[in-house]
């Protein structure tokens, strides 16, 4: 509690004074061309001080967010990116103040860089490369220029230039952008690495060679040497060398966190953060000094916004008598009536909540909490006996079960009530009697491992003496089991399954006699390592049991007539001692709402044979959900994905018919004690009737307190212990992880949005020296997205209308017959006439897929012609430019070899992506050809590096030949021939591991560049915010000498580099390389 008050106090002292003195977490300082104002973004505005220090002027006071300013040369404006109408867009202002202007229209994100002169500005965006370069399409961003009149904005630069300083000669310095990596990464030496490069008319020089980081270069005021940031001693600091020079000078020596934003003012004189503050440096031999700030400003947040909210809930748990739900809904547990909105707030804290489940009586919830750092098991009960229902009740206690340091999740109630079972430090199943509080391990961690929370589990037996737990053996993480597990102290451990294959998902049905569970063991495999189709299956414990089931329809109505009058019997006595007990009970029943938590008789358990007693239930394997079996046994229902979503089916077991219940109905289905309704939890609860297939809404009114700035300093300690705790390598890579918790954390307080806050987190995360890492922040985007005609445009023409240069193959007006070809001119859309140098990406806002009419001029003709087209949107714009750039490849390796060599792009590591590699390595063009080049340059990653590797390591040994004619070989499924892959430093994760498992396995040559060693497993996690994401590489990847893949650099057997002047004019130097290596074979 001490941690959380002092944490409360500094959220107090930063948020609730007007005016802060010395504020942290101010970003992107940039410093006027007169040295004599600086301009930086705090919370989300623009604000300027005197160079000197003082009292901030606020430029920008829009709730939107506002960032990244920079300064016109004259001084007088100052252009920033904003999200003003969803997505971030260039704006510019007066550097005194008063009304921004938009500069930039189109839906993507466009970010500024610097200003080229007075009139125009510098922006990245992804959008289209240039029509001439081979610049790989979605992954980098170009170089615009657009006027301060927002005027269309038209291609600076095709390649990825970042940090962009021109002198007064026009000679550009910027650092390069060579793929994928998290930006705010920190301390690594690698290919991926920025390099600065000198740009002088047409020609590129790379000025920087250090292996690390060498960023954000500024000229000096000679124009013949520079600054810029690099890590050279470890962390970023600012350096200056002359262009000819290759000894950099060290001009600031700090230690731990990263000198950032760079900029340099006429006279030289230096600008940037460190430490969340803002520091100048006047290059005349003195230290740099810190500029104290002084923050007047309204405030535009809140620390507390009450809200009631119906939507949200992301688990459910039901009572044991039907009658209200308990569900957590952001974070916090709330239980709802199933009739009425009647909703009672069980949890009000910032921190997170999950793992919710009813006792057996309905009087308690279990749940697991995150507080004070760490996940423990709570108790909310009903205090007043008379209480039936949670929804109804003033009176509920909260206890805390656990009481350690160490994670405990996954809570679940005994059948009778007197246990609970759970997740102790993600894998050690525990067992606590919740009476005497004590526990005991029934299954070690070290037969279990949790990628992601949540995606192990466990499930009691009815009569409370065993539990069907995840497994993986010694070894098995890709062979998931089942197992039985003894609830008591005795080590017992079943493996039930054992089989090789994918089972999960136990269920204990038939009272304790079978379980439920999903296999892969029949269904078709994903072509590539992408996973299995999956059926439902039985696993009978009882002999009598699996004999019954198996019954006819006759054989089971001559049997039932036979029980029939046991049954009776034993009814009319459970019925007259269900009596007994009523008339006999203390208190009121107020809510008809009492459960009496029946004794269930031990089960005997066959576990010697049960892998002989096995039934499949589904005829047809699927993508399956969840599933239930009713309690006779006599009827499944699951989900399946035949087609874009689940559905929910039904099997008639006795007549074994299958067919739709209802459509569209996935997530974990939680059905009540008779299993005659299920309810399932989608943001929002739906109560199905599993009887006539019909559903409704459970609306429930759930009172939420958001408390916005406690809320992070709980996600910023929950992903700095999710690191800790599961970081692939124990020792955190060496790191001073508790240092940095206390290095970042102190910028909370100043911290109102979570574009700041995931670019903080990011920060951190920067320090682990690690790939797969960062956080991420999804903002809500614009309303309308802008399409695209599918068309490169002739950016020298600069008449009315727009020339077209390339009908891009596939797009829109290449899939009918428009009669638009290179030299066309688009006059018009939609009724809009184009003006020179109009801007027209708001004529297409929205039209994606949408009837569009175009009006054009054929190149030599001069009459206009109308013609109707339905545009696209970017995801389909950069799949039709990846295509393009496969075919040119394609072409140009048939052109060289005279069709000797065949080629195949890897786009991704993902089984679409096997299945096309698959296609054009066998089919006929390419399989009787003497070699193939595989190139993989620019793939993000996934998981098919075995496959890959062993689709391309076929030796063939036989040939079929009917009456002497040749019709074929073994193995046919496979590439017989010489190979060679084609790598870059845009490769990525599997990107990396591929090509690495071909070096080691010795399949042929890599050719390109080294490769930065990323080839480790990763867990995205959501938040409890869901906007925000982050990563951690947790599973490593280690080779059989004992060396990770992560941070080890993949060197090509030959190395060759496309240079910038190679990229722009479309000369791929590096696949005419591999193309004339495998001439050679």
């Amino acid at each position: 509690m001490k941690r959380k008050t002092i944490v409360s106090l500094l959220i107090m002292t930063a948020t609730t004074a007007a005016a802060q003195q010395n504020p942290l977490w101010m970003r992107y300082p940039a410093i006027s061309p007169d040295g004599k104002t600086i301009a930086f973004s705090y919370k989300g505005d623009i604000f300027t001080v005197d160079a000197n220090g003082g009292q901030a002027h606020q430029v920008t006071t829009n709730p939107a967010h506002d960032y990244m300013p920079i300064w016109s040369p004259d001084g007088k404006n100052i252009a920033f990116a904003s999200n003003r109408e969803g997505s971030m867009d260039i704006y510019i202002v007066n550097a005194l103040g008063g009304e921004p202007k938009r500069l930039t229209t189109n839906s993507g994100n466009e970010l500024p860089i610097t200003f080229s002169d007075n009139n125009h500005v510098l922006f990245r965006s992804a959008v289209m490369p240039s029509a001439e370069s081979i610049i790989f399409s979605g992954s980098f961003q170009q170089v615009y220029e657009v006027d301060t009149e927002g005027r269309r904005p038209v291609m600076f630069s095709t390649l990825p230039m970042e940090d962009i300083s021109i002198n007064s000669n026009g000679d550009i310095l910027y650092h390069d952008n060579k793929g994928y990596e998290d930006p705010w990464r920190k301390h690594h030496t690698s290919p991926i690495t920025r390099d600065i490069w000198l740009k002088r008319g047409d020609t590129f020089k790379k000025l920087t060679s250090f292996n690390g980081e060498d960023r954000t270069p500024v000229w000096n005021a000679d124009g013949q040497s520079f600054c810029y940031l690099s890590e050279q001693d470890g962390t970023f600091n600012v350096y200056s060398r002359g262009i000819d020079s290759n000894t950099p000078q060290q001009l600031t020596h700090f230690k731990g966190n990263p000198v950032r934003f760079l900029s340099s003012s006429n006279d030289g004189k230096l600008c940037f953060g460190y430490d969340g503050e803002i520091y100048t440096l006047d290059r005349k031999g003195t230290q740099p000094k810190k500029v104290e700030i002084n923050v007047v400003a309204d405030r535009n947040d809140s620390e507390l916004k009450r809200q009631v909210v119906s939507w949200g809930a992301t688990e459910v748990s039901v009572s044991p008598n039907g009658k209200e739900i308990a569900f957590v809904m952001h974070g916090d547990v709330y239980v709802t009536s199933v009739e009425y909105q009647t909703t009672k707030q069980i949890t009000d804290t910032p921190e997170q909540e999950r793992d919710i489940d009813f006792a057996p009586d309905g009087r308690s919830i279990v749940y697991a909490s995150e507080r004070d750092g760490v996940w423990q098991i709570y108790l909310a009960e009903l205090q007043n006996k008379d209480d039936g229902l949670f929804c109804y009740s003033n009176d509920i206690k909260e206890t805390r079960l656990t009481d350690n340091n160490i994670t405990s999740q996954q809570p679940q109630f005994s059948p009778d009530g007197k246990k609970i079972a759970y997740y102790e430090d993600r894998g050690t199943l525990k067992v606590m009697d919740i009476k005497s509080k004590k526990t005991h391990t029934v299954l070690n961690r070290s037969f279990v491992y949790s990628y992601q929370d949540g995606d192990i589990g466990f499930t009691w037996s009815p009569d409370s003496r065993w539990l069907l737990a995840s497994y993986i053996g010694i070894g098995g993480w890709n062979n998931a089991d089942i197992a039985l597990v003894s609830a008591n102290d005795d080590g017992k451990v079943f493996n039930l399954t054992n089989s090789g294959y994918n089972e999960g998902n136990p269920k204990w049905v038939l009272g304790g006699k079978a379980m439920l569970f999903s296999s892969d063991r029949a269904g078709f495999r994903s072509h590539g390592s992408w996973g299995a189709e999956d059926d439902v299956y039985l696993m009978f414990f009882d002999l009598d049991a699996y004999e019954r089931f198996r019954m006819s329809k006759e054989e089971l109505d001559r049997d039932d007539k036979a029980r029939q009058e046991e049954k009776k019997k034993k009814e009319e006595e459970e019925k007259a001692k269900q009596q007994a007990e009523k008339d006999q009970k203390n208190g009121k029943d107020k809510d008809g709402a009492k459960v009496e938590v029946k004794k269930v008789e031990a089960i005997e358990l066959d576990t010697v044979n049960c892998r002989d007693r096995i039934i499949r239930l589904t005829r047809n394997s699927a993508r399956l959900g969840d599933m239930l079996l009713s309690p006779d046994g006599n009827t499944l229902y699951y989900q399946a994905r035949y087609e874009d979503g689940y559905d929910l089916w039904k099997v008639d077991l006795k007549k074994w018919t299958t067919s739709k219940l209802m459509k569209g109905l996935g997530g974990r289905m939680v059905a009540d004690k008779d299993v005659k309704n299920v309810f399932v939890c989608q943001n929002n609860i739906r109560k199905v009737d599993l009887m006539s297939g019909s559903q409704k809404s459970v609306d429930f009114e759930a009172w939420f307190n958001f408390k916005p700035y406690e809320e992070r300093q709980y996600l910023f300690e929950h992903a700095w212990r999710q690191v800790k705790d599961k970081f692939y390598d124990s020792s955190i890579h060496g790191v001073d992880w508790e240092g940095y918790r206390k290095t970042y954390e102190r910028f909370l307080p100043y911290i109102n949005n979570n574009y700041d806050f995931s670019e903080m987190l990011s920060e951190m995360l920067g320090e682990l020296n690690a790939s797969h890492t960062g956080a991420r922040f999804y903002a809500n985007g614009p309303s309308l997205k802008t399409a695209s005609l599918g068309l490169f445009f002739d950016e020298t023409y600069n008449g009315d209308g727009l020339k077209v240069k390339e009908v891009i193959k596939r797009g829109p007006f290449a899939v009918k017959n428009t009669g638009i070809a290179a030299g066309s001119i688009i006059t018009a859309i939609d009724g809009c006439e184009i003006k020179a140098g109009d801007d027209y990406n708001h004529l297409l806002d929205g039209k994606a897929g949408k009837a569009v009419r175009v009006e054009f001029v054929k190149s030599k003709g001069k009459d206009k012609e109308t013609v109707t087209v339905k545009p696209i949107d970017q995801s389909v714009l950069n799949e039709l430019l990846y295509k393009r750039w496969v075919d040119r490849n394609r072409h140009f390796v048939d052109s060289i070899s005279g069709g000797r060599i065949a080629y195949v792009h890897v786009k991704a590591m993902d089984s679409q992506s096997f299945r096309t590699v698959y296609e054009e390595l066998l089919i006929d063009r390419n399989r009787n050809r003497d070699a193939v080049i595989v190139d993989e340059r620019h793939n993000g990653g996934g998981w098919l590096h075995d496959d890959l590797c062993t689709l391309l390591s076929g030796k063939e040994y036989q040939n079929f030949v009917p009456r002497g004619q040749y019709i074929g070989r073994d193995p046919f499924n496979k590439w017989t021939k010489p190979s060679c892959v084609l790598i870059c430093e845009d490769d990525y994760s599997n990107g990396h591991g591929f090509p690495m498992v071909y070096k080691e396995l010795n399949i042929g040559k890599l050719i390109g560049t080294p490769v930065a060693g990323t080839m480790t497993a990763v867990w995205w996690e959501r938040l409890m915010d869901s906007s925000l994401v982050f990563g951690i590489p947790q599973v490593g990847c280690r080779d059989m000498r004992g060396v990770y893949g992560e941070n080890t650099t993949l060197n090509p057997d030959i190395e060759v580099y496309n240079t910038p002047e190679d990229v722009i004019k479309g000369y791929d130097r590096q696949l005419e390389r591999a193309v004339r290596e495998m001439m050679k074979k």
